[in-house]
């Protein structure tokens, strides 16, 4: 008996007849992972479904978990300067959360987008939904282009500028004439460009500002007309 319950006090075990320690939790198998990270996509269907949604936007992005200690999977990442885990999250523009996935701390910002991204499509498409997707420069990658494409979603996500784009937008980047207003001034471009890892042609929006604290240009490639 004594036996028994010294080996029941132990944190996270079941004391089996043979004396042996059991975890409490068994470990989650592939099924069960899957089921659990479709578990938020069930409950906003549940409650959409009062009032269907023609369309969504999907925002993609990764975030850390700061850890402590020797946690399985948690590793030093140097962009964020500290050891953590580097989870990715898929919302849409309702403030929902449609899918995530937990990954290793050290992994590229978009390691793991087309699990995390496409059970989603999948299950708008059969809701008859009309998607739009937006990223930051992480997942400007040719994959991820030509899978929306494919899938027939409108996208815009940023991609770093370089020599060939601001040369597209010199026009731009001269000092507005005159004297400076007291708000930020923003002027745009529209202009099709080709990376060399591009299979085609992409239309490339940029945006420039003018103002306090400074000029800020962010460049999107996009698959919208307008």
């Amino acid at each position: 008996m004594d036996r028994w319950w010294s080996c029941r006090r132990q944190a996270g075990g079941i004391c089996q007849p043979d004396g042996a320690v059991r975890d409490r939790v068994p470990r989650a198998s592939d099924d069960n992972i899957s089921v659990l990270a479709s578990l938020s996509g069930a409950w906003i269907d549940r409650v959409r479904d009062r009032k269907p949604p023609e369309d969504i936007i999907l925002d993609m992005d990764s975030s850390i978990n700061p850890t402590h200690g020797a946690q399985e999977g948690t590793a030093y990442n140097g962009y964020f300067g500290c050891t953590c885990y580097h989870p990715l999250f898929l919302f849409n523009h309702l403030g929902d959360l449609e899918r995530c996935s937990l990954r290793f701390g050290n992994v590229h910002s978009a390691k793991g987008w087309r699990d995390v991204f496409k059970p989603v499509v999948e299950r708008y498409k059969k809701r008859k939904v009309r998607l739009y997707f937006r990223g930051d420069a992480a997942f400007a990658s040719p994959d991820l282009y030509e899978y929306r494409e494919a899938e027939d979603i409108l996208y815009a996500i940023r991609i770093k500028a370089n020599k060939v784009l601001q040369e597209h937008i010199a026009h731009l980047l001269r000092h507005p004439v005159g004297r400076p207003p007291k708000y930020v001034q923003q002027f745009h471009a529209s202009f099709s460009y080709r990376a060399r890892s591009w299979d085609r042609k992409r239309r490339v929006v940029a945006k420039v500002e003018w103002g306090i604290p400074a000029n800020c240009i962010p460049v999107l490639v996009s698959s919208s007309p307008i």
